[in-house]
């Protein structure tokens, strides 16, 4: 098992810009003048983020009762099949890579990410803003069976928030192995072991951008993508358009 790999080769991913009313969480926010300044600031560190190209984020619905403001995210890395050569051009071509179904990608990792924010503080959270992740993964055998792995995937996320100097306090989570397995008309399934890491830490100060680009190495290790050498720039995988 590595550290985390460092935040080498980076996409740009844009939380939606805050003076744009017809996205998402903007129009739940009401009147912009309303939001508090930091939780501004919060929102456009978030857009500055830079995450590996093999993740894909996407905004989804954040949770209501929780904290006066909050934003939320989907995370998953996904793994294509190998693409088989072709003597097709032109139109049959394309029509055979339109055929291709998002379930013939392979997910790697999964995970959420919830930014909460509430101006007066809270004694729980010693601060005004509070972190909450999620992150899920497959693992072959001998790795899931590992006795260590629950304290290795939490050094993990502590090395993620040292090595892109996010600083935070009162950090706590929860590793938990899953294994499944199958019977019946499905006992030709092979036994299945996956990796679940919930955690929360109170982020200190409103810069956030620092927070999501640890998060999202984070998920890349627990895909189990390798790290970048220092220097390196990798490729970027081709996406459907």
């Amino acid at each position: 098992m590595g550290r985390p790999q460092s935040a080498r080769q980076r996409r740009a991913f844009r939380v939606p810009r805050t003076d744009d009313s017809r996205l998402g969480f903007v129009t739940a926010l009401g009147d912009l003048a309303q939001v508090p300044p930091d939780f501004m600031t919060a929102l456009s560190g978030l857009r500055q983020a830079d995450c590996r190209a093999e993740m894909h984020l996407a905004e989804i619905p954040a949770p209501a009762r929780l904290a006066p403001y909050a934003v939320a995210l989907s995370a998953e890395v996904l793994e294509s099949p190998p693409r088989v050569r072709s003597s097709l051009h032109g139109p049959a071509a394309a029509a055979l890579a339109e055929a291709r179904s998002p379930e013939d990608d392979n997910e790697l990792a999964t995970g959420r990410f919830i930014l909460l924010h509430d101006p007066e503080g809270s004694d729980l959270w010693n601060g005004t803003f509070r972190i909450v992740t999620y992150i899920r993964a497959q693992l072959d055998a001998e790795m899931g069976n590992d006795q260590m792995l629950g304290s290795v995937a939490w050094t993990w996320l502590l090395d993620a928030l040292h090595e892109n100097n996010a600083v935070y306090a009162h950090a706590g989570g929860t590793a938990t192995r899953m294994l499944s397995q199958s019977f019946g008309s499905l006992e030709e399934r092979p036994e299945t072991i996956d990796i679940e890491l919930r955690a929360s830490w109170t982020p200190q100060g409103a810069d956030l951008q620092s927070h999501l680009e640890a998060w999202s190495d984070m998920v890349c290790t627990f895909a189990g993508l390798p790290p970048l050498p220092e220097g390196v720039t990798a490729l970027p995988r081709r996406r459907r358009s």
